[in-house]
């Protein structure tokens, strides 16, 4: 497995594995109409590859010997949530998703770690991501990386509102 940044040529394949993942983790707790806006905004090749172009994020991949794509990361070089800040440069961890096909093979350790460097060499000194308050398995996850919930906040997928919580780490 190699991880490296994602250029412009991985938007595609980037936006199809967010939403086969998003979907394949969490598109039973939908409508089919807020699924399908949701992915819409969130999960479309021109969208990513603004955000892989934008010098404020970092769009991290995973991908396997043979070029398949396994899993990504988002590294915002801004702070998600000031509110419950600790650090004087918080930054946030978006959408760290293994291919479904290829959970359990350590890619999303592999990816926390590259995230945790390059937040460090950025000069960051805490990170924040959202968790969905019932998905025990990432929550557990990310507190094998040393985060802990620091705050209840929302997440909206068209009408429907999602509990969710903050979790932070000093780094």
């Amino acid at each position: 497995m190699t991880l490296r940044f994602a250029t412009t040529a991985d938007a595609g394949p980037l936006a199809d594995l967010g939403r086969h993942s998003f979907v394949a983790k969490f598109g039973h707790l939908y409508r089919a109409e807020d699924l399908a806006g949701f992915l819409a905004e969130t999960h479309t090749e021109a969208k990513v590859a603004k955000e892989i172009a934008d010098p404020a994020m970092r769009v991290i991949i995973a991908e396997g010997g043979d070029g398949s794509l396994l899993g990504y990361c988002k590294l915002v070089l801004a702070c998600g949530w000031p509110d419950h800040a600790k650090g004087r440069t918080t930054i946030e961890l978006k959408q760290l998703y293994t291919h479904p096909d290829a959970i359990g093979r350590g890619i999303g350790t592999r990816l926390m770690d590259y995230a945790l460097a390059e937040a460090r060499a950025f000069g960051a000194d805490e990170i924040q991501l959202s968790v969905y308050s019932d998905n025990p398995d990432a929550q557990r996850f990310y507190a094998r990386h040393g985060f802990a919930k620091v705050a209840d906040i929302h997440f909206m997928v068209g009408e429907q509102r999602d509990e969710e919580f903050l979790y932070a780490r000093l780094l």
